[in-house]
């Protein structure tokens, strides 16, 4: 995901600022410092921008079809029940639509040691710190895990359907977001703009952590108020999955930070982690055979696990929880969350855990 604040350029410094804000991209986007790497990431978002037009210009295009004009109607929808009922920012985001002609808008490589959950992160002075980097060609993102898999590194690339720049642009609706059913679309939405609300420097498990709340919650608001009992089952049930999904995943990360700082020797750790996989793999099947899971976890546990694959699950989903009892503490009062959120994401990063924790500890 690409974040941070707006673009707040005077006079004839306005060609400055855009140039600048397209560097912010680049490094957003998580990556080394290099030109080329800011090159792609420079013109893949361009290209993004230069795809997309006013949603309200498709809906006037005979040549939309029926299909998307029903979606796009939906997501516009969402989007005005994001800014007056969710209380979320306003930049701009989402009032376009681009068809990219792909399955997905970025692929995020995520890389840890052979033997250890401690993520990879790039540093960029304006972003700064993120457990992954992204490209906008999949062979581009292929390439460079497989230069961190020759450094004998632990790596997952997984494909990103949607993007936040937190205000520096006006990030236009995709259709890598409109191949999911309805709720879904909302929700990305929903989780998207949270990241223009809050934001903590170089804190990546808070971000998605926090606008994954505020997905969950929105969408849980957003059906009530349409009075759609039959969507609002079906998210329920995928969203119990996840939740099914994440538990045991988290799982296995659990026991595998305990295994990495035991005494044994790194060959036996090897075989231990073999092992812990192996049985998160068999754990799965037995859960999808008792009809816990349908057939959209398949593909990832058909992969060959490692560390790489739990740290991009625990990167999404590990403070969930906490800031779900944060949010409850206010009454669901969702302006109250977002100052608490905002305090919390103010603090230096040890200063914010100290306080997730205690948080942790009395609910």
């Amino acid at each position: 995901m690409l974040r941070d604040g707006p673009v707040r350029a005077k006079g004839n410094t306005k060609g400055i600022g855009r140039a600048l804000a397209l560097l912010v991209i680049a490094s957003l986007a998580s990556g080394c410092a290099t030109l080329g790497y800011y090159a792609q990431a420079i013109n893949g978002h361009l290209e993004v921008r230069a795809l997309s037009r006013p949603i309200d210009d498709w809906l006037a295009d005979p040549d939309t079809t029926p299909e998307l004009r029903e979606k796009l109607i939906y997501a516009r929808a969402a989007r005005a029940f994001a800014l007056d009922e969710l209380a979320l920012p306003d930049r701009g985001s989402f009032d376009r639509y681009a068809d990219l002609g792909r399955r997905y808008v970025l692929w995020n490589v995520f890389a840890t040691p052979e033997l250890s959950l401690e993520a990879k992160r790039w540093c960029f002075p304006v972003a700064g710190c993120v457990n992954y980097r992204g490209y906008f060609a999949e062979d581009d993102a292929q390439a460079f895990a497989q230069s961190l898999a020759d450094q004998r590194l632990d790596v997952y690339v997984g494909g990103v359907a949607a993007y936040s720049t937190l205000g520096w642009f006006s990030d236009p609706l995709l259709n890598t977001v409109l191949r999911r059913s309805p709720p879904e679309v909302a929700g990305l939405i929903f989780h998207e703009l949270a990241h223009e609300r809050v934001y903590a420097k170089g804190d990546s498990e808070f971000n998605e952590s926090f606008a994954t709340v505020v997905e969950l919650e929105g969408v849980r608001r957003w059906l009530s108020a349409r009075g759609d009992a039959e969507s609002f089952a079906g998210y329920r049930a995928r969203l119990s999955q996840r939740e099914a999904f994440t538990k045991l995943v988290l799982a296995t990360r659990s026991r595998l930070v305990t295994l990495y700082e035991s005494s044994m020797s790194d060959a036996q750790k090897r075989v231990s982690k073999r092992a812990a996989f192996e049985e998160l793999k068999s754990a799965y099947a037995d859960l999808r055979n008792q009809g816990t899971f349908d057939e959209r976890y398949d593909a990832w546990f058909a992969q060959p696990l490692n560390n790489a694959h739990l740290v991009a699950v625990g990167t999404y989903h590990s403070l969930v929880p906490i800031l779900e009892v944060m949010l409850a503490r206010q009454n669901g009062d969702l302006r109250a969350f977002y100052g608490e959120a905002e305090r919390l994401a103010a603090l230096p990063k040890v200063d914010r855990a100290k306080q997730l924790a205690a948080l942790k500890a009395a609910r």
